[in-house]
């Protein structure tokens, strides 16, 4: 008997979310004979994003910058230069080049998502990098007591419980070549980073989470695994899906990826320090809201924790094999 060998075709992922978290796992996926889009929140207003956003009324380039840099094919000299913020000089001070390179590609191309796609080539980006929106949108947040806090980069400086958040304007186009990236995916990633200024800015542009829900993509998020001081105190994963839950809708994730594994106590010390705390896999709850639940060891440390990217993209495509199987019985 003569056994057929499976055949790989390369997997469609979608990965959606903004800040130091998206760029982490795409590190891992690239690595994978897998098509990637990421999908990137527009939301940032602080630093030198802000500044460029405001200046030259186009939308902030930093977690674009992050996720690029991430997704190229460099040598790690290009990537430090890519990075670098200059100390000194009149209105340069506080920029780093890879913003003022993205700011250049969208005037000289005569748009933002065009100028990304033009330096995506000339770095060798491995998968497309889209904005959530082309629109001007400002994240703003209602807390628990009423107040309004507007602005991503002020809203986890407010001191307070967050109810919810919102953009303005409520309503902002989505980029017809991410929804139609969602559309045709094997899985949807959500996460990890921060919950209310980096993920649910995305999952709020007009169109979005319908089209994930839509979308017969399986659709997996990734938790993160530390609380965030502002955002997230006390949060459990749980809380994280229920948040999501509360903005877009019930059962919206297929699969939640949850750290099970306390960082060591000087690290734990590190950060209570600045008011975080290992997020808790509260895994019986996360599976009352509709999640199957992955729980292993996520944890990377350097100079600060970070998601193991290889252990989670591991997960993702094992996950995402399983789905193209049964779907084509293969």
């Amino acid at each position: 008997m003569v056994r057929r060998k499976r055949r790989y075709r390369r997997l469609r992922i979608v990965v959606i979310g903004g800040g130091t978290g998206l760029p982490v796992i795409l590190r891992g996926l690239k690595k994978f004979p897998v098509d990637i889009t990421a999908i990137v929140t527009v939301a940032d207003d602080g630093g030198s994003s802000g500044r460029l956003r405001n200046d030259m009324q186009m939308p902030p380039p930093g977690d674009i910058r992050n996720v690029l840099v991430a997704l190229a094919d460099t040598e790690p000299l290009l990537e430090k230069v890519l990075q670098y913020r200059f100390k000194n000089g009149e209105g340069l001070a506080g920029h780093t080049l890879g913003n003022l390179l993205i700011a250049a590609m969208n005037d000289l191309t005569g748009g933002f998502t065009r100028g990304i796609k033009e330096l995506s080539r000339v770095l060798a980006v491995r998968g497309r990098v889209l904005p959530a929106s082309e629109q001007d949108v400002v994240l703003i947040a209602e807390m628990m007591d009423g107040t309004i806090v507007r602005g991503e980069s002020q809203i986890p400086k407010a001191g307070k419980t967050i109810r919810r958040v919102f953009l303005d304007p409520p309503d902002p186009q989505p980029l017809e070549e991410a929804l139609h990236a969602i559309a045709e995916a094997d899985g949807i990633v959500v996460g990890p980073g921060s919950l209310y200024t980096s993920i649910l800015p995305n999952l709020l542009v007009k169109g979005m989470a319908d089209a994930i829900r839509a979308s017969q993509a399986k659709k997996i998020y990734i938790c993160n695994v530390m609380t965030q001081p502002g955002e997230t105190d006390d949060y459990t994963a749980s809380d994280h899906i229920a948040a999501i839950h509360r903005h877009v809708g019930e059962r919206f994730f297929d699969v939640a990826i949850v750290n099970n594994e306390l960082p060591p106590p000087s690290i734990q010390k590190q950060y209570a320090e600045k008011g975080a705390i290992p997020v808790l896999p509260d895994t019986e709850r996360i599976r009352q809201l509709g999640c199957e639940v992955i729980a292993d060891n996520l944890l990377l440390y350097r100079s600060v924790l970070r998601h193991n990217a290889s252990r989670i993209s591991r997960h993702i495509i094992r996950l995402l094999r399983d789905r193209v199987y049964q779907r084509h019985g293969m």
